[in-house]
């Protein structure tokens, strides 16, 4: 029996240290990039954390887009939106890495014919 109880609260322990462990995101986060074809473009992410699961929405001068299967696990986050461009909807992947106050991510477009660099920042 004490062995049970043992393993319960180890495993309990591990559950609540992953729940800690994810990176605290909510909040707005600002970013500056350039885009594959060379614009230079701005996004602003809100971001609500509960448990692993990143909601939210991705704002930038063309529009607000809803977060997608947003995931948080540790410092690495993964979620996509949806946008329309010229009537076709695209989808863009983020996969992101958060250190403090950055958010270093790789962004891929469509079925993966472009990738680019980003990094977001915690609006002050």
């Amino acid at each position: 029996m004490k062995i049970k109880t043992l393993l319960y609260s180890i495993v309990l322990s591990a559950v609540f240290l992953a729940i800690a462990g994810a990176a605290d995101l909510s909040g707005k986060w600002n970013a500056e990039y350039t885009t594959p074809n060379g614009e230079t473009r701005q996004s602003t992410f809100t971001f609500q954390v509960d448990g692993n699961t990143l909601t939210g929405t991705v704002s930038s001068p063309r529009g607000e887009s809803k977060i997608e299967n947003g995931k948080v696990s540790g410092d690495e986050i993964e979620f996509s939106v949806t946008r329309n461009r010229g009537g076709t909807d695209v989808k863009f992947l983020y996969k992101g890495k958060v250190s403090g106050d950055e958010i270093k991510f790789t962004v891929t477009v469509g079925e993966g014919d472009r990738t680019f660099e980003m990094t977001a920042k915690r609006a002050k």
